[in-house]
């Protein structure tokens, strides 16, 4: 008579628990960690308990092949972001500062921690990126949207079409459209969420608002109007602009360099940015 204590044996000792063919002598089995691209993009062959077999198809869009999100690393929020269009009125005006500094200000609030910038490679650009954006990097790549490279918080992409950029950051990160011409501004309207008129200086206030006026029949939201580099809050442009942008070298130097800008140039991006959440 057995002891009451004894375990009984299983009635079949090389008995395999797992449902499914064996795997092959010499081959190990796949382990969803450690797959590639291309066995990922093949279908999944399951059998049942009845012995039935079946295919389903698992396949990742081309933008994902060869490019996903390594263990341990949260994914992005899949939720779509804003394009801000940043128009600037005049040369050396200052719109790249500025769509710099939203920029990195969007990427602070966003969850992928990094935004999508439109850049000229001859601007240049630090290389020493964040990891947030030289993953972003990573992922624009196989759309084929043109060259990217980091900067900071940013990843900037020298591209030309804009239509299938906005595409392609839809579900990854925030885009901005850097010193676009007032003369493609009315395209550029129908692809962007947000439009910011960048002018100051010796600019004339008037072009700010005949400008907002002409594109605002093709803009999702009214265009805000940003005057940088102006301290007079009685002078013309306080009466034309919406944010005042202070004059602040080591602001524009942080934004450049895709960091966010402190101080009171600091301030009058959040309160940019403040107005484009609504």
């Amino acid at each position: 008579m057995p002891h009451p204590s004894a375990r009984p044996r299983s009635k079949a000792r090389g008995a395999r628990s797992s449902v499914g063919p064996p795997p092959v002598q010499g081959q190990s089995p796949p382990s969803a960690r450690g797959a590639t691209a291309p066995e990922l993009d093949r279908p999944v062959r399951l059998q049942s308990v009845a012995g039935d077999a079946m295919e389903i198809p698992c396949e990742l869009p081309p933008a994902a092949v060869g490019h996903l999100i390594p263990f341990g690393e949260a994914p992005p929020p899949l939720t779509g972001r804003g394009v801000v269009a940043v128009i600037g009125l005049g040369r050396r005006c200052g719109a790249t500062v500025v769509a710099r500094a939203v920029a990195c200000e969007l990427a602070r609030r966003d969850g992928a921690g990094a935004s999508a910038v439109t850049a000229d490679p001859a601007t240049g650009g630090m290389a020493l990126g964040l990891p947030a954006a030289r993953r972003l990097a990573r992922m624009l790549e196989p759309a084929g949207v043109g060259r990217a490279w980091t900067c900071g918080r940013l990843c900037l992409v020298d591209c030309v079409d804009r239509a299938r950029l906005a595409g392609a950051t839809l579900h990854l990160a925030p885009l901005v459209l850097d010193d676009c011409d007032p003369r493609d501004a009315p395209p550029t309207a129908k692809i962007a969420d947000h439009l910011l008129i960048v002018g100051g200086g010796a600019i004339e206030p008037a072009l700010a608002t005949a400008l907002a006026a002409a594109l605002t029949p093709h803009a999702a939201a009214a265009p805000l109007t940003v005057a940088n580099r102006v301290d007079d809050r009685d002078g013309p442009w306080a009466q034309r602009a919406d944010v005042l942008l202070p004059e602040s070298r080591l602001g524009a130097q942080l934004a450049l360099a895709g960091r966010e800008p402190r101080g009171a140039f600091g301030r009058a991006v959040i309160e940019i940015v403040d107005r484009l959440a609504g």
